[in-house]
């Protein structure tokens, strides 16, 4: 007997990264997901390729990173007659994803009102950059730096940074991911469908949690620390063991700090007054980043990482994605499917698991 999700069926009419994101996640649910591109300017993300690439090959490792387990079909929206094969679509979906301009739903004649009046549970879920209202273009990157992102990222020489990957995508994508299930949910009560929309903009101010508060409480403008956390220490500091790994430590409270300083043998250090508190190792964390690189380096990083986790204190060696996808968990959650008959791989959009009582 099929699942809640195994029932749905969903049209995916977005591109790039956060649309796309959300169908793959509840394609790998088991929910019939069906891809709509236009003939021609097919979604951009095809083309985004690594120099490495085989450039001739119809999609690219970006396109397959947020799309798995779809059916795709194209239709050109400008055609009236590929409308109504739309709009027949429409009749017996449950959900349909998009992120298109503002005007062009209408341009289409595909206007909420009208989509509702075809289906009326449909969910539609949007995705924006700056507000209903909006219609200036968003990019991650761009996202990033207005929203304070960038100001933050980096050090203090290094001028602002983006992060890796495009964060704000993918937290949109999660913002429309539970809008779209508490909809659903809210349907299974009214029998009524609705529109669910996120901004990017919105979503990554939301996502500032601590500094937005830091800042809102205390009038702290956060400054670029590297890896350093503005309210704890030791987190964040980068050392180098005997072995020339490098290591990290997410030091959350006194008695984590005390028995890193026994392995290493600096007992008296938790009892000295400028390092006895965590506000106290804020305030004198250089100094403290000095005594304890010292004493790291004496140590092969497995040595230390043994009696971390023995003791459960929050350590990790810095890892590339070589490395990464050499672990157990993280080959687990690779996926593969063929896509225009050449094997594609990608990272699960479910990290979470289930167990029914």
């Amino acid at each position: 007997m099929k699942n809640f999700i195994e029932q749905l069926r969903v049209i995916d009419l977005s591109s790039v990264l956060a649309g796309p994101s959300v169908g793959m996640f509840f394609a790998e649910l088991g929910a019939d997901v069906t891809k709509i591109e236009h003939p021609i300017y097919k979604d951009v993300t095809r083309s985004w390729k690594l120099a490495s690439e085989d450039k001739n090959s119809s999609f690219s490792a970006y396109f397959s990173a947020i799309n798995y387990k779809k059916k795709y079909t194209s239709l050109n929206l400008k055609l009236s007659e590929d409308v109504l094969r739309l709009k027949e679509l429409i009749k017996h979906a449950d959900v349909l994803l998009m992120n298109f301009k503002k005007g062009d739903q209408e341009k289409f004649n595909i206007s909420d009102d009208t989509l509702l009046s075809i289906n009326p549970q449909l969910i539609i879920g949007k995705i924006n950059g700056y507000g209903n209202e909006s219609d200036r273009v968003a990019y991650d990157l761009i996202l990033q730096a207005e929203s304070g992102f960038m100001s933050m990222n980096g050090k203090p020489d290094s001028g602002p940074i983006k992060m890796p990957v495009a964060l704000i995508d993918v937290l949109a994508g999660h913002q429309l991911k539970e809008g779209i299930l508490n909809a659903l949910l809210n349907r299974t009560q009214t029998q009524k469908g609705s529109v669910v929309t996120v901004s990017l903009y919105e979503t990554a101010v939301a996502s500032l949690m601590n500094q937005a508060s830091n800042y809102l409480m205390n009038n702290h403008i956060p400054q670029r620390i590297g890896s350093l956390h503005p309210n704890i220490a030791p987190y964040g500091e980068i050392f180098s063991s005997k072995d020339d790994k490098l290591l990290t430590f997410a030091i959350g409270n006194d008695k984590q700090f005390a028995k890193l300083c026994n392995f290493l043998e600096l007992d008296e250090i938790p009892l000295d007054d400028q390092f006895s508190s965590n506000v106290a190792r804020i305030s004198n964390r250089t100094e403290l980043e000095k005594i304890l690189a010292a004493k790291i380096m004496q140590h092969d990083a497995q040595e230390i990482m043994n009696y971390c986790l023995k003791e459960n204190i929050p350590a990790g060696i810095i890892q590339n994605l070589k490395e990464v996808f050499e672990t157990p968990l993280a080959k687990a959650m690779i996926r593969e499917e063929e896509i225009d008959g050449k094997l594609t791989r990608r990272v699960s959009s479910v990290s979470f698991k289930t167990k029914e009582a």
